[in-house]
């Protein structure tokens, strides 16, 4: 399988494909993030099955991956996909810094907002206000924000986080066992601390 964010060039590109489908050297399947026309035709002309749409960034040289052209579908079949949610949580323009306790199963020590994986049947935004609940009780809070779902693969696993920010009056803070310390801190001091990965572009993203 041929994988690659988009096509640029001229006709010849179609062509080409064209002539490696002759030679028997063609790709099983094409997939993309953007179909561009000079890749979409040689696909055609050559019978290569091809989709598009898909963030490419998550996958892996030597994945197990089926590709279902008519469906428009690419399945890893050697990934899961684990559903969670992240809540930025402000308070007079500072947010909140949970460091992750050495009882969690993933990125313990690391700093990270509230956070927590969505019941089967739940919305996104039910689990948000659930997790700042549980884990830090913080009730009251106002939904500021939210922004769309981003994925990003660690391993043999791709995070699909939907995130949030959230406004509260009150900055007491009631810890559960998954935290071991907090800390409310100036989003531009973020750097400054070993945060999960994509903390800090997700908080830019909330309070831009």
């Amino acid at each position: 399988m041929l994988c690659f964010p988009y096509g640029k060039g001229s006709t010849v590109g179609s062509y080409s494909m064209y002539q490696l489908k002759v030679n028997g050297l063609a790709p099983c399947a094409i997939v993309n993030s953007s179909a561009e026309p000079i890749v979409a035709t040689g696909a055609i002309m050559s019978g290569i099955p091809m989709v598009d749409g898909i963030d490419v960034s998550l996958i892996r040289t030597c994945d197990d991956v089926c590709v279902d052209a008519d469906h428009g579908t690419v399945d890893l079949r050697n990934v899961e996909e684990r559903r969670v949610i992240t809540d930025v949580v402000r308070h007079r323009g500072r947010v909140l810094l949970l460091q992750r306790s050495k009882s969690v199963g993933s990125y313990r020590g690391q700093w990270a907002g509230v956070s927590g994986y969505i019941e089967l049947g739940e919305s996104p935004e039910t689990a948000a206000r659930r997790e700042l609940e549980e884990e830090v009780r913080l009730g009251g809070a106002r939904l500021a924000r939210s922004i769309d779902a981003e994925s990003f693969r660690d391993g043999e696993v791709v995070w699909t986080v939907h995130s949030f920010l959230f406004d509260v009056r009150d900055p007491k803070v009631k810890m559960d066992w998954e935290h071991q310390a907090y800390e409310w801190v100036s989003p531009e001091d973020l750097s400054k601390y070993p945060t999960v990965p994509g903390l800090q572009k997700l908080v830019c993203k909330l309070l831009s």
